[in-house]
């Protein structure tokens, strides 16, 4: 498990800086203990490593100009949008300015004509969501929690619906970006193809607020289905529930999600949103399509999951209790913490090829059953994704050792199976020691890149790259 550092801190940089800023910004630039320590909030275990300064941006103009009084002063420049991230990511580990964008907030334009839209960085999925609904309209990524679509983008999040509609990386068209000398930048149209040069567009998705600040998204969208389905489905193992995964993914039903948890989930989901689900692995679906559409796909899963002894199969359209099966889902992490009061969740984030899914999840419980260790798992099972969250009393130092001991294998064990350490939560702080072990060479390659964006690394340094690297 990787622990914060502290980087070397350029003070005369800093304090100069701080002192334009407040000039420029009056009321918009704050320095209180609280706010900063709010800019440096994680929700995991990662120690807060606050900002120096807090500026609340309300356009790409003061973005920019941000960015320029920093550049000019080689300090540190950190994006923050709604403080969700779990690696670590609005950070400042040599100080330095975080510019929260969630006054950024405006839908800017909908074409519905074209199945896009064009939104600011601090608007959150469901205000998104909300605005879109009277034009039969939504925008899929759903990543749980309500998070700005900036961050969203920056960390190429994905969530419950990746199965059916992708992740981040494909459903951003463009972004508008400020680098890190203050220039404005965009990468993109609204076209749904184009051969211009690199693809600017991908290398921001992802990138972590490490070569620039992003500033508007487009975006594309989905028409709200004629009908939707969602289902539960209980399990004798998590690994039948898994084999069924790999059963309805190379069958090629097109489910828009399907969901693990594993037995100890479903008991806190049970405790926390007060129903009464059967306390065995179970996976939660939504199909989506027409009314008849929508009906042959419950079945053919039925059918499958049948096969992987599949009980207690329970498939609704009603809207309510629709809404309620994936809000439980939805609040499992809340719920994990509730099954040892006090405790620290920290959450893993594999993914693994779909054929290796039952086999990753089986060797997970058996590692953390070796280590004596409270680890719930959750996962967007569909496309080999998966969440152990380590339950941690973090004044046990023995417990704590034995978890960085479980992260470390878990990593390791996907890289190992052609998988990934992170599938949707990104590198930030917490995973930057396996990137290497990911992706060799290619790590070099990124490095260059940033040299040459971002030569005094102002962008959110600490981030992503090792420390060799950056």
């Amino acid at each position: 498990m990787a622990q914060t550092t502290d980087m070397p801190r350029n003070e005369t940089g800093i304090d100069t800086a701080l002192g334009i800023l407040k000039q420029q910004f009056g009321e918009r630039f704050q320095t209180g203990e609280a706010i900063r320590e709010q800019h440096g909030h994680t929700t995991t275990w990662i120690r807060n490593q606050a900002p120096d300064a807090v500026v609340f941006a309300r356009s790409t103009d003061d973005v920019a100009a941000v960015v320029k009084v920093c550049a000019a002063h080689k300090v540190p420049v950190i994006a923050f949008g709604t403080g969700t991230s779990l690696e670590g990511h609005v950070n400042a580990p040599a100080g330095g300015v975080s510019i929260d964008v969630t006054q950024m907030d405006a839908v800017v334009e909908v074409n519905a004509g074209d199945l896009d839209c064009r939104v600011q960085p601090g608007v959150t999925r469901e205000a998104l969501n909300t605005h879109l609904r009277d034009q039969g309209l939504f925008f899929p990524i759903d990543p749980g929690a309500n998070a700005s679509l900036g961050g969203m983008t920056a960390t190429r999040a994905s969530g419950t619906n990746a199965v059916r509609y992708g992740t981040m990386k494909d459903n951003v068209l463009a972004v508008e970006a400020v680098m890190a000398d203050g220039t404005v930048i965009r990468t993109g149209a609204r076209a749904r193809k184009s051969s211009a040069g690199y693809d600017l567009t991908r290398l921001m998705v992802g990138s972590e607020g490490t070569l620039g600040v992003i500033t508007e998204i487009t975006l594309k969208l989905q028409g709200i289905p004629e009908a939707i389905s969602s289902a539960r489905c209980s399990f004798p193992s998590v690994e039948a529930a898994c084999e069924t995964v790999q059963s309805v993914i190379q069958y090629g039903l097109p489910v828009a999600r399907i969901e693990l948890l594993d037995a100890m989930v479903v008991r806190a989901v049970n405790g926390y949103a007060k129903l009464s689900l059967p306390e065995t692995p179970m996976l939660l679906l939504e199909f989506h399509g027409s009314d008849a559409g929508v009906v042959e796909q419950t079945e053919t899963f039925a059918a499958l999951a049948d096969e992987n002894g599949g009980t207690d199969y329970q498939a609704t359209t009603t809207m309510e209790e629709r809404n309620k099966l994936w809000q439980a889902r939805h609040d499992a992490y809340w719920a994990m913490l509730a099954l040892r009061p006090g405790c620290k969740a920290v959450a893993t984030d594999v993914c693994v090829p779909i054929s290796r899914l039952a086999e990753a999840v089986g060797r997970a419980n058996a590692k953390a059953a070796e280590l004596d260790l409270i680890a719930p798992i959750v996962g967007h099972a569909g496309d080999g994704n998966f969440h152990a969250s380590l339950l941690l009393d973090m004044d046990d130092a023995d417990e704590v050792a034995r978890a960085e001991s479980f992260i470390s294998w878990l990593n390791e064990l996907a890289i190992s199976m052609e998988g990934t350490c992170t599938g949707e939560h990104g590198i930030g702080q917490g995973k930057r020691p396996y990137l290497v072990k990911e992706l060799g060479a290619a790590v070099d390659v990124m490095g260059a890149i940033k040299q040459a964006l971002d030569p005094n690394n102002i962008m959110n340094p600490g981030k992503i790259l090792p420390e060799a690297v950056a």
